[in-house]
């Protein structure tokens, strides 16, 4: 591929040209030198050097689950339940620890109705005003308008009444419903996913948008997945970032089929072709916890500026036997610098809290 033909991705980004499927498709035909640097071009001349990162906690509240993906290592029919007094004492360790951000995810436990999580989310906030409870995926807010026969709109406003700031984009998985019926078959469908987040969206509300990849999609989904995310950015303009991040295998109902996580060079190609057709998207994270620190430093000349959530605690990931340790500021601070790059903690709205 010539200059001019890298050149012609990275100036249709920076115009917020939309691929067409073809083209997009044919991203992945490009030799892994090549995408990296049509992507990492248009990082630098979309976000420039800086490498952001928050500093948060992944409280999952549950693992009862009646979805039961394939996928998924933490789901039980019989599990737990954080009480309020443990999710508050969890907070409150997070936030003396620096944490500005709260994620709180868990199943679809069909015994919790939307009033558990409204005196949960007011007893953070009453007793942690400063915290960002970036919390909910989208199918478990769609359960709840499902189980307390609600809107969307209803449930969405309810809980930003008790105190939810953000939706984190959870849950996604491949937006193809093909391949949501194989893995699961129990779960939202890709148009309940787009709905809430687009509902979220109007209402003024922030959300992240992720994909899980890995499994049994293919190129072709993984692009059908881009467009619909990169639609509704162009629609609502409400994803603040990106998360692509593959499946981990272990302990799963899909390790029977599929033994190993994709290698590090498939999830560096995919990292690439998002940055270069999401041009609607501003951030996109690297995944340090399913990649590990060094693929994921890679990530970062490969079309990723930010590295995510530094998470304190993570339970979901952790069920297929991958090892969890929290990344700690230091650490992330001396790898990003050694690539020399400036480095900076954000917020959820990606706003700079601090230059490292």
């Amino acid at each position: 591929m010539s200059y001019s033909d890298c050149e012609y991705y990275v100036e249709k980004n920076l115009r917020g040209e939309d691929l067409s499927f073809e083209e997009a498709l044919e991203l992945f035909e490009l030799p892994l030198p090549v995408l990296g640097k049509i992507a990492d071009e248009i990082r630098r001349r979309k976000c420039g050097d800086l490498v952001t990162f928050v500093i948060g906690i992944n409280i999952n509240y549950t693992n009862i689950c009646i979805s039961k993906c394939k996928f998924c290592a933490f789901w039980r029919d019989n599990g737990y339940v954080l009480s309020k007094e443990e999710i508050l004492e969890k907070v409150g360790k997070a936030v003396r620890r620096g944490a500005t951000q709260i994620l709180m995810q868990g199943g679809i436990n069909p015994d919790l109705g939307i009033e558990w999580f409204e005196d949960v989310f007011r007893a953070v906030k009453e007793k942690y005003p400063n915290v960002h409870l970036h919390s909910l995926s989208a199918p478990e807010i769609h359960f709840l308008a499902k189980k307390e026969k609600m809107s969307i709109r209803e449930v969405i406003e309810r809980l930003r009444e008790a105190g939810l700031d953000s939706i984190p984009g959870g849950g996604a998985e491949i937006l193809v419903d093909r391949v949501r019926k194989k893995i699961s078959p129990n779960k939202v469908d890709s148009e309940g996913w787009l709905k809430v987040m687009e509902t979220a969206h109007k209402l003024g509300m922030k959300t992240t948008a992720t994909m899980m990849f890995g499994h049994i999609e293919s190129n072709e989904d993984i692009i059908e997945h881009l467009f619909k995310i990169r639609d509704l950015q162009s629609k609502t303009g409400g994803f603040t970032a990106f998360i692509p991040w593959t499946f981990q295998p272990e302990n799963t109902e899909l390790y029977e089929i599929i033994k190993e996580p994709v290698p590090p060079t498939r999830y560096l190609q995919v990292l690439a072709v998002s940055r270069i057709v999401l041009h609607n998207f501003r951030n996109v994270q690297t995944s340090w916890l399913t990649q590990g620190l060094e693929i994921a430093t890679l990530g970062l000349v490969f079309g990723a500026n930010d590295f995510g959530d530094l998470m304190l605690e993570e339970n979901v990931i952790t069920a297929t036997g991958k090892e969890f340790k929290p990344l700690d500021v230091e650490k992330v601070v001396r790898v990003v610098k050694s690539m020399g790059r400036p480095v900076a903690i954000r917020d959820t709205y990606y706003r700079i809290l601090k230059r490292l």
